[in-house]
């Protein structure tokens, strides 16, 4: 069986030098799908990815719909074929424009016979701030598709992400608590903020990638859907969010990204998470010694 740095050798020997490496991490610069397919397969535990939408971001070459489609059927065939046996794949897609037929269709309605892997929910992310509509309703939510490649065997660690947010802990029947110490299964429907920017409005977290998402997403897909040392894939890194979820979590990380600004980005971001918990580590062990 093949170990964490094993794995990380494979993948050197098979692309070269990362653009950027530290302990536990790994970040490639290049075509996520060209990559991918160099490498051998069942090596991935997780894989947390969401790609372009097809809109004319900065960062993407607009495309028809059957040509999006079609490109999304190759790099997602790419992450199955990736996966272990036991492996998970998160997956989170926005909608756009298919002329004559709706304004914001929702791209997994494109791809639903396209996924070789078995999807077990959608799961909505629902928050706060975002576009003003006068012409529609206002957007606040973006869809996450949770995949397994086996239906039966995979990881779900419900224990790490239950809320504790209960309105009644204490209720019991026939003398036995009703909810769980550790708190109640989240819904389907997870609230938290997103990243904003602007003047004195921008979140601590805000990088300067134009699409971010927070921390505390992909944070509870981690952990409900990885354990501790084991390999997670994020094919379009961006930002570097998926790594830093990562890192935080005792997880091992390898990113793709096409950018080069990004790779930057991601880069600079995973250095001030090692500078800062190096700093609080010599903080916590100089007040142990006083």
């Amino acid at each position: 069986m093949l170990t964490q740095t094993d794995i990380f050798s494979l993948c050197r020997s098979a692309l070269g030098s990362p653009s950027y490496e530290a302990e536990g991490v790994a970040i490639f610069k290049g075509d996520c799908l060209e990559m991918m397919r160099e490498l051998p397969s069942e090596i991935i535990n997780l894989t947390i990815t969401s790609p372009p939408y097809n809109i004319g971001k900065e960062y993407e070459q607009k495309m028809s719909v059957a040509q999006y489609a079609n490109w999304c059927e190759s790099w997602i065939k790419e992450i199955h074929r990736l996966a272990k046996n036991d492996g998970t794949f998160w997956l989170n897609l926005g909608y756009f424009e298919v002329p004559e037929k709706g304004r914001a269709i929702p791209i997994s309605y494109l791809l639903w016979d396209k996924v070789p892997f078995y999807l077990m929910q959608e799961i909505v992310w629902n928050y706060g701030a975002g576009v003003a509509c006068k012409s529609m309703f206002s957007p606040r939510n973006e869809k996450f598709l949770w995949y397994v490649k086996d239906m039966v065997s995979h990881c779900f660690n419900l224990d790490e992400v239950r809320d504790p947010d209960v309105k009644y802990p204490n209720q019991k029947k026939n003398g036995k608590l009703k909810c769980n110490p550790l708190g109640k299964n989240p819904t389907d429907v997870w609230q938290f903020p997103k990243v904003t920017s602007g003047r004195d409005r921008s979140s601590d977290e805000r990088t300067p990638h134009p699409a971010q998402f927070p921390i505390a997403v992909i944070d509870r897909i981690i952990k409900c859907s990885s354990n501790e040392g084991d390999v997670i894939l994020d094919p379009f890194i961006g930002s570097g969010t998926t790594a830093e979820a990562a890192l935080r979590n005792g997880r091992k990380v390898i990113g793709f990204e096409i950018n080069s600004n990004y790779v930057e980005i991601a880069s600079y971001r995973i250095e001030n998470y090692f500078q800062t918990k190096r700093f609080i580590t010599t903080q916590t062990e100089l007040a142990l010694s006083i």
